[in-house]
C-alpha cells in the first residue's frame, strides 16, 4: 500500500485528491494548520473524514514539516496548502508570499535532509504566466501580476532547482482555473452560480461583479487532481500545464449560469469597479498538449458542463436545507 501525505487536505483540491487516492488503495495522511479547530467539512462532504490520518502542520514552520514527514515517511507528498485566493493576495501579500514560497522550500529541504525517496507534487498556477498572448505551455515565460502569482512563480523555480541540483523527484503542476462544488463562495464562479440561484428564488434583485471581459480556461477540479497523481507515476519528474485548452470570457460564464436558471444576466448584473483587481490578467489560456502526450491526460468536462454541475449541486443543497 502506497502512503501519500497531502499538505492542505482540507481545501478543494486536497479533499478531492484524498478521495481519489483512497479509491486507488493509498493510505492517506493530511495536514492543516490546526487539526483540532479545522472543520474538514470537505472531507466530511466526500464521506472520507474517518479514512485519513490528520496532523497539524504549518508550511512556514520548518520544524513541523520535518516532524510530520519524518514520522509518516510518505511515498508521495502533495503540496496543496497556502493562501489560494488571487484577490485576497492583494490584501494579504506577505502571508500569501510566505506560504507560497517557504512551504515548498521547507518540504524540499526536509526530503533532502532526510535523504528520502519521496516524490513531491507542488501546486503551481496559471497566474505565473500573467497575460497570455497565445496558449501558454511549459516553455512560456512567467510574468505574474499578483502577489499570489509571484509566490507561485518563485516556488516553481525552487522546485526546478532542487530537482536539478539534488536529483529529487519533484514536479509542479501549472493548473489553470478549476472548480467544484467544494469551492468556497468567495471565488467568483461559485459566487455567480449562487447569485443566479438567489435571484431566481427572488432573494435578491442584483448581483455585483467585477470585470466580465477577462477570459479564462475553466476546468473541473476532479479531473485536475487525476493529473497531479499521474505526474508522480511518471518515470522522470517534469512540470506540466493542466488546462482544458479552451478559453471563455467571464461574461459567457455569467450568461450560461443565469440561463440555467431561466434568467437574462443583463437584467440582474451590476458592474462594480471596486471589485476590479489592481493588476488584472485579461487573457489566460493554457496548452495541455504535453500532459496529453506524456501522461495520457485530457480534460473531458468543459465550462458549460461545469456550470451545469455547479448549478445542480446548488439547487440540491437548497432543497435539502429547505426540508
Amino acid at each position: 500500500m502506497k502512503r501519500a501525505l497531502i499538505f492542505g487536505i482540507s481545501g478543494q483540491d486536497g479533499s478531492l485528491l484524498a478521495r481519489h487516492l483512497i479509491d486507488l488503495g493509498y493510505e492517506v495522511i493530511g495536514t492543516s494548520r490546526d487539526k483540532e479547530v479545522t472543520s474538514f467539512r470537505n472531507l466530511i462532504a466526500l464521506g472520507i473524514r474517518d479514512k485519513v490520518r490528520l496532523y497539524s502542520a504549518s508550511l512556514t514552520d520548518f520544524r513541523s514539516i520535518l516532524q510530520v514527514v519524518s514520522e509518516c515517511l510518505p511515498d508521495e507528498i502533495y503540496n496543496l496548502a497556502g493562501q489560494s485566493s488571487v484577490g485576497l493576495s492583494f490584501e494579504q501579500p506577505v502571508e500569501t508570499l510566505d506560504s507560497s514560497i517557504f512551504g515548498p522550500l521547507n518540504i524540499l529541504e526536509t526530503i533532502r535532509i532526510l535523504k528520502l525517496g519521496s516524490r513531491l507534487y507542488n501546486a503551481c498556477s496559471s497566474e505565473c504566466f500573467g497575460n497570455t498572448l497565445n496558449h501558454a505551455n511549459e516553455l512560456t515565460p512567467f510574468n505574474p501580476r499578483s502577489p499570489y502569482g509571484v509566490g507561485k512563480a518563485a516556488a516553481f523555480w525552487t522546485v526546478v532547482n532542487y530537482r536539478e541540483a539534488y536529483k529529487l523527484f519533484a514536479c509542479s503542476g501549472i493548473l489553470f482555473n478549476h472548480d467544484s462544488v467544494l469551492r468556497p463562495r468567495r471565488f467568483v464562479t461559485r459566487k455567480i452560480v449562487a447569485g443566479a440561484a438567489d435571484i431566481a428564488e427572488r432573494k435578491i434583485d442584483c448581483l455585483r461583479l467585477g470585470n466580465l471581459a477577462v477570459t479564462r480556461d475553466f476546468g473541473w477540479a476532479a479531473e485536475y487532481i487525476e493529473a497531479m497523481h499521474l505526474m508522480l507515476q511518471a518515470d522522470t519528474p517534469d512540470d506540466y500545464v493542466i488546462a482544458t485548452g479552451q478559453t471563455n470570457t467571464l461574461e459567457s460564464f455569467v450568461s450560461e449560469a443565469f440561463a440555467y436558471f431561466g434568467l437574462d444576466w443583463r437584467h440582474h448584473v451590476e458592474i462594480d469597479q471596486s471589485l476590479f483587481r489592481p493588476n488584472e490578467i485579461m487573457h489566460s489560456a493554457g496548452d495541455p498538449s504535453k500532459a496529453a502526450s506524456n501522461l495520457g491526460w485530457k480534460a473531458q468536462i468543459l465550462m458549460v458542463d461545469g456550470i451545469r454541475r455547479l448549478a445542480e449541486s446548488e439547487l440540491q443543497a437548497r432543497h435539502l436545507d429547505g426540508k
